[in-house]
């Protein structure tokens, strides 16, 4: 009687044993996989056939008396075009920097503060959309096919107080390119 109360005693302690919780395991081994992308120099950048966009004479009487009115008849189209880029890459983002840019409206200051003539540079994509340089909102992406690519953009004067002034306007904004 005693083995068969030590034997019960036994298979009993062994089925407890069996559903009790188990610590957990962690696994010895992983892995970490990795991509990338390498690709040859920079693209060769042209803005318009040189680095200088021409924008109109105008008269201070076209300009409205509202402040921030684009002068749509000032409207200068020119293009940024990448050529030479290696055949890897799909794309070029373009993000404005410079210290022209007025942080309040995105557009670019007139530099030559002595002839204030109380207008901004305004850009726009090609879709016609406000590029606010401060933001880089609606700033191009510039598709490229087989090495090159090419994006239209357009400058027009802006009005930032009621009443137009004559004088020289003049203005620069630096740009660099994320590829993809």
């Amino acid at each position: 009687m005693n083995k068969t109360l030590l034997s019960a005693a036994l298979i009993a302690g062994f089925g407890v044993a069996a559903f009790a919780p188990q610590a957990a395991h962690a696994a010895s081994t992983g892995t970490i996989n990795f991509t990338g992308k390498v690709y040859a120099d920079t693209c060769a950048i042209n803005v318009n056939g040189g680095a200088t966009v021409a924008l109109p004479v105008v008269a201070t009487s076209a300009f409205a008396a509202t402040v921030g009115t684009p002068l749509t008849s000032s409207a200068t189209n020119f293009n940024i075009a990448l050529t030479a880029c290696d055949t890897n890459l799909v794309s070029g983002k373009v993000a404005f920097t410079g210290t022209n840019i007025d942080a309040s409206t995105g557009n670019l200051k007139n530099s030559l503060t002595s002839n204030n003539s109380n207008v901004e540079i305004q850009l726009l994509n090609s879709s016609a959309a406000v590029i606010n340089t401060s933001t880089n909102v609606n700033a191009p992406t510039i598709a490229l096919t087989t090495g090159a690519g090419t994006t239209q953009l357009t400058a027009q004067y802006i009005t930032t107080a009621t009443a137009t002034t004559a004088g020289m306007v003049s203005s620069s904004v630096g740009f660099t390119l994320t590829y993809n």
